[in-house]
C-alpha cells in the first residue's frame, strides 16, 4: 500500500518517510514545496498543499494511507479527494490539547480540534496521534543558553511530559503498517513529567553551559515573543501553563505500547541535541 506522508519538511514527517522508506514501504512525500525536500534516494515527491485543493487529486492518486498534518482550512475537499482517491487510512498528527474540555475554543486546539471532527465523521479508518509537548520545543531556549543569559520562564514549575519527535514518528509507523492499531485515539507522552525549570537545567547539564532561571510576568514573556507568536497563541500558552504551574504532566503508556520500547527520556533527547545549546 502508498503512503503519502505531508509535511515532510517537519521533524516528524522527515523521520516517518525515512522508517517508510527504510522498511520497504512504499511512500511518497508530500510538501507545498517538493523541490526543496531532501529526501532518501528512490523515494518520490508530490505537490501537495494542505492550503490548496487544487494540489489533492495528484497528491493522492493510487495512495491507501496517509500520514497527516492537521490543518483545517480544506479539510472538507481533502476527505473528499482521499474517498475518491481510494484511500482507506489516514493517521492524524493531532494534539493532545483537544483533550481540554473546551477544545473547539482553545486557540492551541481548535485547529486539531476541527480537523479530528471532520475525520470521526468520514467513512474513512482513522488513528489519531495525540502527543503533547515535544521535546523540541526546547530549542526556545538555545539561543540564551548559548549566549549564557537567564532563561525568562512565565511559569517556571508547570509540568509536561515531553516526548521526542523520533517517539512520534515511531508511532505513527506502527499504525500506518499494523492494522490492529488503526481506528483508535493515543495520548502519547514520554516518560516523565518535568517542570520547566527541571528541562532547562536538563539541557544546561547536558551541554556544560551554566544556566539560570528568570521568572518573568506574562506581559513582559508575551511581549518578548510578540515578534513570531500570534497574541492568541501566547495567550493560549500562558493559560495552560497557569492551569499546570505546580502539577505534573499526565504520563501514559500509549507511546510504548505502539513502539514496543518505553519511551525515550528528555535526558537523553538532551544529550543527544547538547550542541545546539553549547556555547
Amino acid at each position: 500500500m502508498l503512503t503519502l506522508v505531508t509535511g515532510c519538511r517537519g521533524r516528524v514527517g522527515s523521520t516517518l518517510l525515512s522508517l517508510l522508506h527504510g522498511g520497504g514501504h512504499a511512500v511518497r512525500a508530500g510538501s507545498r514545496n517538493p523541490a526543496e525536500l531532501s529526501l532518501p534516494a528512490g523515494v518520490p515527491s508530490v505537490a501537495c498543499d494542505l492550503g490548496d485543493p487544487s494540489t489533492f487529486a495528484a497528491a493522492l492518486e493510487g495512495v491507501g494511507s496517509v500520514f497527516l498534518y492537521a490543518e483545517p482550512s480544506h479539510i472538507t475537499e481533502f476527505l473528499a479527494a482521499a474517498q475518491s482517491a481510494g484511500v482507506t487510512h489516514i493517521a492524524l498528527l493531532s494534539s493532545s490539547s483537544v483533550l481540554d474540555p473546551d477544545a473547539g475554543s482553545n486557540p492551541i486546539a481548535a485547529a486539531h480540534h476541527t480537523v479530528e471532527q471532520a475525520l470521526t465523521a468520514s467513512p474513512l479508518t482513522t488513528t489519531l496521534l495525540r502527543p503533547g509537548a515535544f521535546a523540541g520545543n526546547a530549542y526556545q531556549w538555545s539561543e540564551s543558553i548559548r549566549s549564557g543569559r537567564p532563561v525568562e520562564l512565565p511559569y517556571p514549575h508547570s509540568g509536561t511530559s515531553p516526548i521526542d519527535e523520533a517517539d512520534i514518528a515511531e508511532a505513527a509507523l506502527a499504525v500506518l503498517t499494523d492494522a490492529r492499531l488503526q481506528g483508535s485515539a493515543y495520548h502519547l507522552t514520554g516518560p516523565e513529567s518535568f517542570t520547566a525549570a527541571e528541562q532547562v537545567e536538563l539541557l544546561a547539564a547536558a551541554s556544560g553551559s551554566p544556566v539560570t532561571v528568570r521568572t518573568v510576568t506574562r506581559a513582559d514573556w508575551k511581549a518578548a515573543v510578540s515578534p513570531y507568536m500570534p497574541e492568541e497563541i501566547a495567550e493560549g500558552l500562558l493559560d495552560y501553563w497557569a492551569a499546570t504551574d505546580g502539577s505534573a504532566a499526565e504520563v501514559t503508556g500509549d507511546t510504548e505500547k505502539l513502539t514496543g520500547r518505553p519511551a525515550r527520556s528528555f535526558a537523553a533527547w538532551a544529550a543527544g541535541h547538547a550542541s545546539a545549546f553549547r556555547a
